[in-house]
């Protein structure tokens, strides 16, 4: 019985991270509003060194339509200009010799639409991911010595359930990440 508890929550755990996972993912994707989550992915050279731009610099967001990067170390300037053009977000950074300005421009209805497309694929993948973990739980819990065929039958519908409310919770994510990008 213990055995299955454990299964449970083992698979309750990472279907909670394929939906945090998922999250991030959508956090990424730009709206058309300035939000330092857009440079998560962004790595920065630093003394030779990969780092995230996050480690070398903070970034703010204090209008609508634009970010401020302000590095710790000046020198990083160039090198942060650099990386966001490699990251081929569709942004370009300036520098007021202080820190890096970045202007968010207004996205266009086509490209609204391919945000929309990108932000349902991630979002499939995730349910693609939960179910995954459904099937891999359900197959372990076949598996388990000594254990009641009725208490297999009801951890599968607690996993069930599990996965349902999972899935629902992703749906909402692209509900509401699709309203945030449609906003003109």
């Amino acid at each position: 019985m213990e055995e299955l508890e454990l299964y449970l929550e083992e698979a309750k755990e990472q279907m909670g991270k394929s939906l945090a996972h998922v999250g991030n993912e959508l956090a990424k994707i730009r709206a058309g509003k300035a939000n330092p989550n857009m440079l998560d992915g962004i790595q920065v050279s630093y003394y030779g060194v990969m780092s995230p731009l996050n480690q070398v610099a903070s970034v703010t967001a204090p209008e609508a339509r634009t970010l401020f990067i302000k590095p710790w170390e000046k020198s990083l300037i160039q090198e942060i200009e650099k990386a966001i053009m490699v990251a081929n977000l569709g942004l370009t950074p300036q520098n007021d010799g202080q820190q890096v300005i970045i202007n968010i421009p207004m996205l266009t209805e086509e490209r609204r639409k391919q945000l929309v497309r990108q932000a349902s694929q991630e979002c499939e993948q995730g349910k693609v991911s939960i179910r995954s973990i459904r099937k891999d739980t359900n197959e372990q819990l076949k598996k388990i010595k000594g254990v009641s065929e009725d208490d297999v039958k009801n951890a599968e519908e607690t996993v069930q359930k599990l996965t349902n409310e999972h899935i629902e919770k992703i749906d909402a994510l692209m509900k509401k990440k699709e309203a945030e990008i449609m906003t003109v």
